[in-house]
């Protein structure tokens, strides 16, 4: 895996994603990739919306590039992270979705499943969305049509 990013991997997941999210920080960190965990640390149930807004005014910021975002499913997290202009934010869980979100559409937030997929395969679509790298060309300017005027 290659790490094309200049700044810190955002990370976050509610209480269903906690333990996913632990084993991807704990990979990424010993790959010496810098890592900004937006929360939860804690296993009691909370709401995913605040974790996956969090990331989005991270990104809207500057302060971030890209994240990785988990809950049960994926879904939520997606959906509440889209809410912000700057995000496009993916729910993959499979490799070739990441490589093809990140190459076609500049996603710039991977969303896991944690009751989907287990551990060994949200590295392998990490790595995937991680190596991905927007290509452009006839891609940026549908790109550019996602935005609402």
């Amino acid at each position: 895996m290659r790490n094309n990013m200049t700044k810190q991997l955002g990370v976050a997941s509610d209480h269903a994603g906690l333990e996913l999210k632990r084993a991807l920080v704990a990979e990424l960190q010993g790959r010496g990739i810098a890592v900004r965990d937006f929360g939860t640390d804690a296993s009691a149930s909370c709401d995913y919306p605040d974790f996956a807004h969090a990331v989005g005014r991270a990104i809207e910021s500057n302060e971030i590039e890209r994240a990785v975002l988990v809950c049960g499913t994926g879904v939520g997290m997606s959906i509440a992270a889209n809410r912000h202009a700057a995000v496009r934010a993916v729910v993959c869980s499979e490799p070739l979705s990441a490589r093809m979100s990140r190459q076609h559409n500049d996603t710039n937030v991977l969303c896991l499943g944690a009751r989907v997929i287990g551990a060994g395969t949200a590295i392998d679509i990490v790595d995937a969305f991680l190596d991905g790298v927007f290509e452009g060309g006839r891609h940026a300017s549908r790109v550019a049509k996602i935005e609402l005027s």
